[in-house]
């Protein structure tokens, strides 16, 4: 027999996700579609304010500017454009600097792998994004310990549990990094952030615990003018480090990381994902200025407003579904939020038919969530209508009633 090639063994790996249902496929969505799925929650990306004030910007570039970076920041690719731009973003969320990246997951990675200096200790919500995982992956922490998501009584314990036993802790001496999102991708659910300052203030009284939030899901749906979950809160001066991703309601590409000078410049040092990328060009650049202007002068707060509308409306439509056995179906919301999880032993079935009826949403399998609570999930936009969200919750109810048939029918 000739041994294994590595297409033998690429395509085993294929079989086997495939064997198991959750094998991942690149689709495309027909343009008659009704959005149920994108992080799209302002519905910016198809706003002709938006787009008008894009091209605006764009065509105020002088003749033969360049529209390609051509290199990274800290060769070819910095300009004028982008440290004002960090400036202004800075500036909107009450922050002392800002470092520009080309992605959420590239801010991430970049901040987690150097920032913990070695054997500090990282905390991290059990929840926490891939990308947080892949940045601590490469750190140079000593330990790397989770705690119940969103629990602020976990927190305690597991700080109380690495306090006892590390001298270093105790003195001030160990850095000790709490890693957590402001709103969760999946859940939809917001930090208790709050309490989450209270228990680390008590246990780390000597200043050695930083926090580092995540506001991917946050920026532009949450917050004064879309500034996010902390600016609501009013903690920006507890948060060591925070990140603003543009690619989900600021339909434009990158990230920002919000953090004290000498961090920035540090960053700036030791961030490979910084260091060694093509960094971000003109009209990617433009494109993130146009969002924050929008934010910044007021203009996506109406879009915000009915957001917060069609969330109510949903949940309350949602409610009218009856009781249902919870190991058949069951609705999982967190107030305020634009994300819904539609729990279902099934959830890929759901899913087709909501598909079929040209409302797009998707299944979302393990391992992307934890095995038993698979779901379909729905995110609502400021683009949606009362008339669309009507139809997705009829066909949930003509798919719960097909349901409730086959298991009358099965009993006969």
């Amino acid at each position: 027999m000739p041994p294994k090639t590595l297409q033998d063994s690429l395509r085993e790996a294929l079989r086997r996700r495939e064997t198991k249902l959750s094998r991942r496929r690149l689709t495309l969505i027909p343009d008659t579609s009704v959005d149920f799925s994108s992080n799209d929650f302002l519905s910016l990306s198809t706003s002709p304010i938006f787009r008008s004030r894009y091209q605006a910007h764009l065509q105020q570039a002088p003749p033969f500017y360049p529209f390609a970076s051509g290199g990274s920041r800290l060769l070819a690719g910095n300009s004028p454009y982008a440290e004002a731009l960090e400036e202004f973003i800075s500036d909107f969320h009450n922050a002392p600097s800002g470092l520009l990246f080309n992605s959420g997951f590239d801010a991430n990675v970049g901040v987690l792998s150097c920032i913990p200096q070695p054997g500090d200790l990282l905390v991290h919500d059990e929840f926490i994004h891939a990308s947080a995982h892949e940045g601590m992956r490469l750190s140079r922490a000593g330990k790397k310990v989770p705690f119940a998501h969103s629990s602020p009584s976990s927190l305690e314990e597991v700080l109380q549990g690495e306090i006892s036993t590390d001298e270093r802790i105790r003195d001030g001496s160990r850095n000790v990094f709490i890693v957590i999102e402001s709103v969760y991708s999946m859940d939809g659910d917001i930090a208790p952030i709050r309490e989450f300052v209270e228990v680390v203030e008590r246990l780390l009284p000597l200043g050695n615990g930083y926090f580092v939030v995540d506001e991917a899901h946050a920026t532009g749906a949450f917050g004064p003018r879309g500034a996010g979950v902390v600016q609501e809160l009013g903690v920006e001066e507890r948060m060591f480090i925070r990140v603003h991703t543009f690619g989900k309601a600021l339909a434009s590409h990158g990230a920002i990381v919000l953090c004290c000078p000498d961090t920035r410049e540090y960053l700036i040092n030791y961030a490979r994902s910084l260091i060694y990328t093509t960094a971000l060009g003109f009209p990617f650049l433009a494109s993130i200025r146009t969002a924050y202007e929008l934010l910044a002068e007021g203009e996506t707060e109406e879009l915000q407003r009915n957001l917060q509308h069609l969330i109510r409306y949903l949940h309350t439509r949602l409610g009218e579904l009856g009781a249902w056995d919870p190991a058949v179906f069951e609705v999982d919301h967190f107030p305020r939020s634009p994300i819904f999880s539609l729990r279902s032993p099934v959830p890929r079935q759901l899913a087709t038919v909501c598909q079929r009826k040209g409302y797009l949403v998707h299944a979302i399998m393990s391992p992307t969530v934890p095995a038993g609570q698979e779901r379909v999930r729905v995110c609502l936009h400021a683009g949606n209508t009362v008339e669309e969200i009507d139809g997705l919750v009829e066909t949930i109810q003509a798919w719960l009633n097909s349901l409730a048939s086959e298991k009358r029918t099965a009993r006969l």
